[in-house]
């Protein structure tokens, strides 16, 4: 018994001394993290130079002058196409408000994309912003040729380009690899989808067909860990993607940075006469004393399926819900259908230009993002949040 009552009695102490190590690793950690970041913040004030390419959080976290820059950039953009009015994806805004940005601030852009077939291409009123515009290929991408030679072209025009920027593959690896000046800004990879696919299989009705997507997705990683490291620098719009450039695209540490998606806080505002304003112009009714709001692609791996029975099932087995609440989706896609078949609790608008989908949130009391994965920051989050959106419903349905 003494024997069985000294092992128990060790066994406690080595429990005890483990829990007390755990928890001073956490307040060791947490500490340190805070002084690394306080001192990231003090070097900050006292002006001294930070190397960007070695800074170990999200840029974000820097305070840049608000003066013009003293050098100004001749930057290279290769995106596969520019937004036009209403359509455009995260990766097309992000483009849009990045590089506008820039241009604004003095720097010299040219911008490599492809040319709208049945509109006229946006102008904007700066000398220092160039289009070099070309057809799309049969997909509607960049046709590789064509931009480069046109790249080839201005870089080789009075003063060669200091960065070279594509958004995703906009300017494919056969082409980049060896330029030393080159950063990639992924807004999505494929890694990343394979947790929807799992999720959505989960989800699959038994009478639907079962999908063989993952086969064809994990093919899809094995190439991308290929070609990746032919570009030089990689820019993340969200630390979990930077997590996984490192560990799983195996992408060497100094060459993955993380950049937090930015939305124009000019455009994106609170402002509940807009808001008031724009319920009134679609015609929603006083009596509907909840209004909800989803924006963007209405397509299925935005995990519209699941948000839509969901509504469906609110809608059948809950009258208040039924009777005081409207649903405002703003957005283009095959779900925009389905969401119409819901009836007067649900008013699908289309894609919406910048300024109405600022009045758009400005009218809606709560914002629902019912995406499936884990992914780069959304515009549409930031955007309802500079809005000022009463509340937040950011649904991640894992």
């Amino acid at each position: 018994m003494a024997t069985i009552f000294s092992f128990r009695c060790l066994c406690f102490i080595i429990a005890l001394l483990s829990a007390f190590s755990f928890v001073s690793f956490l307040f060791w950690f947490q500490c340190s993290s805070s002084y690394r970041y306080s001192n990231q913040m003090i070097s900050q004030k006292e002006n001294q130079p930070i190397n960007l390419l070695s800074f170990p959080s999200a840029w974000n976290h820097l305070s840049f002058p608000s003066k013009l820059p003293s050098k100004y950039l001749k930057i290279a953009l290769f995106v596969k196409k520019w937004p036009h009015r209403s359509l455009a994806g995260g990766l097309e805004r992000h483009a849009l408000t990045l590089h506008l940005a820039l241009a604004k601030r003095g720097h010299e852009l040219h911008i490599f994309t492809t040319s709208p077939s049945n509109s006229s291409f946006p102008r904007y009123p700066m000398s220092n912003l160039y289009f070099h515009l070309s057809k799309p290929t049969a997909a509607g991408y960049l046709d590789q040729a064509i931009v480069w030679k046109q790249f080839q072209t201005q870089n080789s025009t009075g003063k060669a380009f200091d960065i070279v920027h594509t958004e995703s593959v906009g300017l494919l690896h056969t082409r980049s690899r060896n330029l030393t000046n080159l950063a990639v800004t992924w807004h999505g990879i494929a890694y990343e989808t394979i947790h929807t696919d799992i999720i959505q299989e989960l989800l699959r009705n038994p009478d639907e067909q079962q999908a063989y997507a993952l086969t064809e997705r994990i093919t899809k990683v094995v190439e991308e860990v290929r070609f990746f490291p032919h570009y030089a620098h990689h820019v993340a719009t969200s630390d979990h993607a930077g997590d996984i450039l490192r560990r799983i695209y195996m992408i060497p540490e100094e060459r993955v940075h993380v950049i937090l998606n930015g939305v124009d806080e000019e455009i994106f505002k609170p402002d509940p006469s807009k808001g008031e304003a724009f319920k009134q112009k679609f015609g929603v009714a006083k009596s509907r004393s909840l209004v909800l709001g989803m924006a963007g692609r209405l397509v299925k791996d935005k995990g519209h399926p699941l948000m839509f029975e969901a509504l469906k099932q609110m809608l059948v087995e809950n009258g208040t819900f039924r009777e005081n609440t409207i649903v405002l989706i703003a957005g283009d896609g095959p779900w925009g259908d389905r969401y119409r078949d819901l009836g007067t609790n649900t008013l699908v608008l289309g894609p919406l230009e910048q300024a109405q989908l600022a009045s758009f949130y400005n009218a809606i009391d709560i914002f629902v993002n019912p995406t499936l994965r884990a992914q780069g920051l959304d515009h549409t989050l930031l955007e309802a949040m500079l809005s000022g959106s009463g509340k937040m419903a950011e649904e991640f349905w894992r």
